[in-house]
């Protein structure tokens, strides 16, 4: 049924729709309307047969989560940036424990400074805990894979979390098809666990393990990993054969035929890159889009697939690994080891700055005549940094940076030095 509604709402029906038995909540914004709607219908009966748990902190959410899974029920939570930082540990229990939990991460910037806005340095921070990690287009993809996430998770008994840019996504209102219980139901099964407490059969969960068998544990992890790469597209099509439209997959291709630079990225800056392109085309360039939807695990062999017969490659990323570069962009190295290709990483969007098709233009425009440095961060204030940079050298005592650029762009009181 075609619907007009805000992303949160679409997540929460599809996410009652899969029948989830515990649902563990602890506001953040922006994820904050997926749990209010999923806790309405809860308490108005709409999704029923499901216990909703308010719980004093996104540690204890996962943790509560965690203790569901074990006891076998299909589990469900959402969080957002400093809000995932907090339940680290128990983030890596889940994945080291082999739970299936599924959780929405609404993509937020990482503090200090305090940031609410949409980059992908959350989830991104956490791309070794052992999670899946799939990324949504649109609210339509967000829905979707949520639906998938379910059955990937509890076949390889593995946590998911589906990612969606928080605010762009999750806040905006768009036409979403959303599918009937009957549809969901005749593609997810109901829950069968892997493994489950059960007093007739009692057993250790989270025992000690030493050297003697620790490292071939977490092979096994990456090994489950390496079995969603073949299970992701196959779940994908077995979607479509349902619901009649294609979503997920490990990465989606636009315009790449005859490409010669081919843009890379992750979630919904792809529409905008997409309407960029499709410009650049009409003028004769020769240019196609990558979009990245299963980060973890990472798609090496259909990354490499998809360059194969390009001449460049440019990463527009989210996310910024401090002292290193780029995060997405490291992985799309290794996926080109020995194909000859020229790589540019370009940082854009953090802490929610915009990324307009004026500067994407240029941008590409760069990239097409080779002309686009290795590393860049688009839009980036330079006369900023510079002034940053050299009152650092004039003053020891120059004071916190975030307070002195906020000064020196006169969102606050000007201070003299």
């Amino acid at each position: 049924m075609l619907k007009q509604m805000e992303g949160s709402r679409a997540v929460a029906e599809a996410i009652a729709l899969c029948r989830p038995e515990v649902i563990c909540a602890y506001p953040i914004s922006p994820q904050t309307h997926i749990v209010e709607a999923l806790g309405e219908m809860v308490k108005d009966a709409t999704l029923g047969d499901c216990e909703y748990i308010n719980v004093e902190s996104e540690f204890a959410a996962m943790s509560v989560a965690i203790g569901a899974s074990a006891a076998g029920a299909r589990s469900y939570t959402a969080t957002a940036s400093q809000g995932l930082l907090y339940m680290v540990e128990a983030v890596y229990n889940a994945s080291g424990l082999g739970l299936p939990i599924v959780m929405t991460v609404a993509n937020r910037a990482i503090g200090a400074p305090i940031n609410i806005w949409n980059d992908h340095s959350d989830s991104l921070s956490q791309r070794d805990s052992g999670w899946l990690q799939l990324f949504a287009e649109t609210n339509q993809e967000a829905l979707d894979l949520h639906i998938q996430a379910f059955k990937l998770a509890e076949e390889l008994s593995l946590p998911i979390m589906v990612c969606m840019d928080g605010f762009i996504l999750t806040h905006a209102y768009e036409r979403v098809d959303m599918p009937t219980q009957q549809q969901v139901d005749q593609y997810l099964p109901p829950y069968e666990p892997r493994q489950v407490l059960d007093p007739a059969e009692p057993v250790s969960i989270g025992a000690m393990v030493g050297p003697e068998a620790f490292m071939e544990v977490r092979y096994l992890a990456h090994a489950k990993q390496m079995q969603a790469l073949e299970r992701i597209p196959q779940l994908a099509e077995e979607f479509q054969a349902v619901f009649g439209r294609d979503s997920g997959g490990l990465i989606r291709s636009y315009r790449t035929e005859d490409a010669e630079t081919i843009i890379i990225a992750m979630g919904s800056v792809l529409g905008t890159i997409k309407d960029t392109v499709d410009a650049m085309r009409e003028q004769g360039h020769k240019i196609g889009v990558l979009g990245i939807t299963s980060f973890r695990p990472f798609p090496y062999a259909a990354v490499a697939a998809a360059l194969k017969d390009c001449q460049r490659f440019v990463v527009l990323e989210k996310s910024l690994a401090v002292g290193g570069g780029g995060i997405v962009a490291t992985d799309v190295r290794l996926a080109c080891t020995g194909m000859g290709l020229q790589g540019h990483t370009v940082i854009a969007g953090l802490g929610g700055r915009a990324i307009t098709v004026k500067s994407l233009t240029a941008l590409f425009e760069k990239a097409c005549a080779g002309e686009l440095e290795l590393n860049t961060f688009l839009d980036l204030d330079w006369k900023a940094v510079n002034k940053q940079l050299e009152r650092e050298k004039q003053v020891r005592r120059s004071g916190p940076i975030a307070e002195n650029l906020l000064r020196d762009a006169g969102v606050v009181a000007a201070r003299n030095y």
